[in-house]
C-alpha cells in the first residue's frame, strides 16, 4: 500500500515531476495527479497501482510501510505519528 503523502514524498526525494512520473509507469497525468490528491491510501485498480509502485523502483524508492524498518540503508521518508 501507498499513501499519497508517500507518493509526493518519493516524486520530490526523486526529483522528478508529475509528467515524468506517468511517462515512467505508464498512467496519465491526471491520473497521478488524482492519486497525489486522494486522502490517506491510494486507491486505484492493481495493475496501475503496480506500474506506479514498479517505476518508484527503477528509480530507486523504496517504500516504507507502516511500523517497518529499512534493511536496504540510504534515505528514506517516513511520517511521524
Amino acid at each position: 500500500m501507498i499513501t499519497a503523502a508517500q507518493l509526493r514524498a518519493a516524486r520530490a526525494l526523486a526529483g522528478i515531476d508529475q509528467r515524468d512520473l506517468a511517462e515512467r509507469c505508464g498512467l496519465s497525468v491526471p491520473t497521478i495527479q488524482r492519486m497525489e490528491a486522494s486522502e490517506g491510501v491510494i486507491r486505484g485498480n492493481v495493475d496501475s497501482l503496480m506500474k506506479l509502485i514498479g517505476a518508484l523502483d527503477s528509480i530507486g524508492i523504496v517504500l516504507i510501510g507502516d511500523g517497518a524498518t529499512s534493511s536496504e540503508g540510504g534515505r528514506g521518508v517516513r511520517m511521524k505519528k
